[in-house]
């Protein structure tokens, strides 16, 4: 069997629950016609390069697929079919990555860089200078 990497993105308007719904229907597709799902990740709603059938967002998923050829164009036909996915990509590759995507790796980056600011200092991330006021009799 062969490798694949397949991503798809779903129109803006739908839910993250409505997105697993659409995984899980390509998943069922695969799997009936002897495929499996080696890695499934949820990116999110992102924001597109330009508008794709009217919408400017779009929720982003990644599957790592091992099937054969005809479970792929099976899969990729009833996506076609499908109006809330408004763009898919399935890839050949010679082997998968063991570890998290790189969106993934970026977004735990992110995250994690969000919560040091926060916790590193109370004034919100701005350096303000305070300035000393001396009482109004001293004068030294």
């Amino acid at each position: 069997m062969a490798l694949y990497e397949h991503i798809f993105i779903a129109r803006q308007d739908i839910s993250s629950q409505q997105v697993e719904g659409l995984t899980d229907m390509i998943v069922a597709v695969l799997e009936e016609n002897g495929g499996k799902v080696l890695k499934n990740e949820y990116w999110g709603l992102k924001s597109l390069a330009y508008r794709v059938k009217k919408n400017r967002k779009g929720h982003y998923s990644l599957l790592n697929i091992e099937a054969d050829h005809a479970a792929v164009a099976e899969m990729e036909r009833r996506i076609s079919l499908n109006d809330d996915i408004i763009r898919h990509m399935t890839l050949r590759v010679d082997e998968h990555e063991a570890d998290e995507s790189v969106q993934m790796r970026n977004k735990n980056r992110d995250d994690r860089r969000g919560s040091r600011r926060s916790d590193s200092d109370d004034n919100g991330g701005r350096n303000e200078r305070r300035s000393e006021t001396k009482p109004a009799g001293d004068v030294s």
